[in-house]
């Protein structure tokens, strides 16, 4: 028999604590996603979104447990893993003193891409964001929006199966922060790319989103929206969290 296909993303009984904290970041967490679409992981800050991003990033060392990308282990095949990611930080990463386009340039050379397929992947990308008029401005020029989709046109370049996002709507207006996660949604169904969002706005997550819900550390539910709110009969996602998570989440923490 063939060999099973790999999950794109298999996150396995990963366990972390920071050194002198009394408690675990992370408890136990398994997580998969197994093709395309946009799953969220949805949890308060403070949760442990942001540990687990850097332990699947390779950004962080494993303590316990493992975590592997399309089949490639995070730390024993790290380059391969890291290839078949693309990652957009919270803290932007961008060169502000280069163009647009430069960002992008020296971003495909990084990931080996040679010049007539990156300029293609370039022209290709520019284009889906709306980007192309501005692919000679700076990037200190750019407002925060069109900052974020250079972002994010960046980390898709080398073609990932994979995308991450770390709180990326962070700091915007509700409107651009709204365009992006549509636009995130959209590429996730057309180009068929898995999306793993992490969020504590829970407006970023729609009724057919598979979501992992993750409070103190731990995974405390998993599904599709649609299905987690049926199962509790919640009203909606701020409802069930409160149900779920942190008591005290509804005045503490949620955006609407």
């Amino acid at each position: 028999m063939p060999d099973p296909v790999p999950h794109l993303l298999d996150v396995s009984a990963l366990g972390y604590r920071y050194r002198g904290a009394a408690h675990a970041a992370l408890i136990d967490i398994n997580l998969r996603i197994e093709g395309g679409g946009f799953h969220a992981l949805l949890g308060p800050n403070g949760a442990g979104k942001t540990t687990l991003f850097s332990l699947i990033t390779g950004l962080s060392a494993l303590q316990q447990g493992g975590v592997s990308i399309a089949g490639a282990d995070i730390e024993r095949q790290r380059l391969t893993a890291l290839s078949r990611m693309g990652v957009v930080f919270q803290q932007p990463t961008l060169d502000l003193d280069l163009t647009v386009e430069q960002n992008l340039r020296y971003f495909a050379a990084l990931n080996g891409l040679g010049a007539k397929q990156a300029r293609r992947r370039i022209a290709e990308e520019l284009a889906r964001f709306d980007l192309t008029p501005r692919r000679r401005e700076r990037i200190r020029q750019l407002n925060g929006g069109h900052r974020r989709r250079v972002e994010i046109a960046r980390a898709l370049l080398h073609e990932p199966r994979l995308l991450l996002f770390d709180e990326a709507t962070v700091g915007l207006d509700v409107p651009t922060r709204q365009q992006i996660v549509d636009h995130v949604h959209r590429l996730a169904d057309e180009k068929n790319i898995a999306v793993l969002w992490t969020t504590h706005l829970i407006d970023e997550v729609y009724p057919g989103d598979a979501v992992s819900l993750l409070d103190r550390g731990r995974v405390v539910a998993q599904g599709t929206c649609r299905q987690l709110l049926q199962e509790r009969k919640a009203a909606d996602l701020k409802q069930l969290f409160a149900q779920l998570a942190a008591r005290d989440y509804v005045a503490r923490e949620v955006a609407l």
